[in-house]
């Protein structure tokens, strides 16, 4: 007996050790971040993440159970790991990974605190959107390989050390146009996955212009019956049903982004002059258009039949979208006379405002009179209208064509996108400031950043993700890390190394000759 004892003692002990796998020496300040964090603090070593990993969360805490879920949900098919997530009263002092609502205000909205050590990773957040944003982080200390949707080889071993952070700028997002070639539910969704990975917080939706329109208005059907059938070239249009835009907004809500829906007005309305004659000046209905002139169509300013319609269209708009602001164009409309135009602007604000939403224009809306609680993006070449806007109060949406805009080219042989702002690489992109861009625009006359992607060109996802990455990590790098701590010599090696972690995501990337590609290598640690 006692020998049948000592020999079972040797095989625990042998399983004991054989279990507990050294954690393996690594550099958090080595690791490739995108956007480069606040603070970060190497400790020279790593978190190993297995199959018994599990994910704590404080009881009752169903915002942080969804982001556990997500990151459950999106390492599971390189892994193979079915992670639990567990409700416990103190998440923080179990072995694995913690997230915990601190209620820290020093981290504000979407700020959190990464601390790792050789036992567990502890996300920490003053709401549940610092958490997702955590999240990014993690995903990205991981190896590129967790992108895979399909099984890969392990180990999964994160850096230890801490990282405290938090966005400069409150608005970061991107500008889908959906108008002159539509894109579906699944696409979009596709978009939205892509901007969350870059810590990006909206999604502006381009939904009218002339060539259609793509949301349904149930009091104004021929809207979309009509007026969505077609787009640029002639092709086959698509509109999303009430239903489906409903499931765009939660699923961008899932991932802490919110959608801005756009209307645009009084000009590039055609797909709406088409559909309703008694919208038109003369009341006679115009043709569709399939083209991609501007600055032809108008909705008259000076009759009361239009701001019924937009009343109507701007009250089921807003009962679907949770966010707080409501876009309504207002760019190129130079078929409008400038008095229409100022009238036309500031009832569509009342009617914005009537329904407890705030207005964003395109900068040209600055001709008007407007609320310090509306914004204006500045898109132009030149500044004369965002500057109109500041002498106003109103904050400031920095989306200069010339640096920001991405369905420009990136040079004179690129397969899709314009120029008519020029062409636009990779570091001419990233290598500017938004408070210094324009003279007579700081700091504090700027709520962030957009970067749009208009679709004359674009036909497919594989077009929106070739001139989308790998431009738009830089613009979410623009909008959330401190400006002084920017570097394009610095910021083109990292993003060389997203190389791996691009074509595991099955990103349809430029490779841009500005940027040395190269795999992600392990970090070592610092002796």
């Amino acid at each position: 007996m006692s020998k049948l004892l000592n020999l079972g003692q040797a095989v625990l002990i042998m399983l004991l050790l054989f279990s507990c796998k050294t954690p393996t020496p690594k550099d958090l300040g080595k690791e490739i971040l995108i956007p480069q964090p606040t603070n970060l603090i190497a400790t020279g070593s790593s978190f190993d993440w297995t199959a018994k990993t599990k994910i704590y969360v404080e009881e009752g805490r169903e915002d942080s159970k969804g982001v556990a879920n997500y990151i459950a949900d999106l390492i599971a098919p390189a892994t193979g790991y079915t992670t639990e997530v567990v409700s416990a009263t103190n998440p923080a002092s179990n072995k694995g990974i913690a997230l915990v609502i601190s209620e820290n205000e020093s981290l504000g909205e979407e700020g959190y605190k990464l601390t790792i050590d050789e036992k567990r990773v502890i996300i920490a957040a003053n709401k549940a959107a610092g958490l997702f944003r955590a999240v990014q982080t993690i995903r990205q200390l991981l190896p590129a390989k967790i992108e895979s949707d399909s099984l890969q080889m392990g180990s999964w071993e994160i850096a230890s050390g801490t990282i405290e952070d938090a966005p400069d700028y409150g608005y970061r997002g991107a500008m889908l146009d959906v108008v002159r070639h539509f894109f579906d539910v699944t696409d979009v969704k596709r978009f939205i996955d892509l901007i969350a990975a870059y810590k990006m917080n909206v999604l502006h939706l381009h939904l009218t212009d002339d060539q259609g329109w793509r949301i349904e208005i149930k009091s104004w059907p021929n809207l979309t019956k009509h007026g969505g059938s077609t787009q640029v070239d002639g092709g086959k249009g698509g509109f999303y049903t009430q239903e489906e835009y409903t499931e765009l907004v939660k699923y961008a809500q899932d991932r802490f982004i919110t959608i801005i829906p756009e209307i645009d007005m009084p000009g590039h309305t055609n797909a709406a002059l088409a559909s309703y004659a008694e919208l038109n000046a003369d009341g006679k209905a115009r043709d569709l258009y399939t083209g991609t002139n501007v600055g032809f169509s108008t909705l008259d300013a000076n009759k009361e039949i239009t701001y019924k319609f937009i009343d109507d269209v701007i009250r089921e708009l807003v009962a679907l979208t949770p966010g707080e602001y409501i876009h309504i164009g207002g760019d190129e409309s130079n078929a409008t006379k400038k008095k229409d135009y100022i009238k036309f602007i500031n009832r569509v604000q009342d009617i914005v405002t009537k329904h407890k939403k705030k207005m964003i224009g395109w900068a040209d809306v600055a001709a008007a009179e407007l609320e310090d609680n509306s914004l204006a993006q500045f898109w132009q070449t030149k500044p004369k209208n965002a500057l109109l806007a500041v002498k106003q109060n109103v904050k400031i949406l920095m989306s200069p064509a010339k640096r920001a805009y991405m369905d420009m080219q990136y040079d004179s042989i690129c397969p899709l996108g314009l120029h008519w702002a020029g062409y636009l690489e990779v570091d001419k992109a990233y290598d500017w400031n938004l408070e210094t861009n324009v003279e007579g625009i700081s700091r504090e006359n700027i709520i962030g950043i957009e970067a749009p992607l208009w679709s004359e060109t674009v036909e497919t996802i594989d077009d929106i993700e070739y001139l989308v990455f790998p431009r738009l990590p830089g613009y979410a790098e623009l909008g959330w890390s401190k400006s002084e701590n920017k570097n394009w010599d610095e910021y083109k090696i990292r993003l060389g190394k997203q190389k791996e972690r691009f074509e595991y995501m099955k990103i349809n990337y430029y490779q841009s000759p500005k940027i040395p590609w190269a795999v992600e290598e392990v970090a070592p640690v610092v002796e």
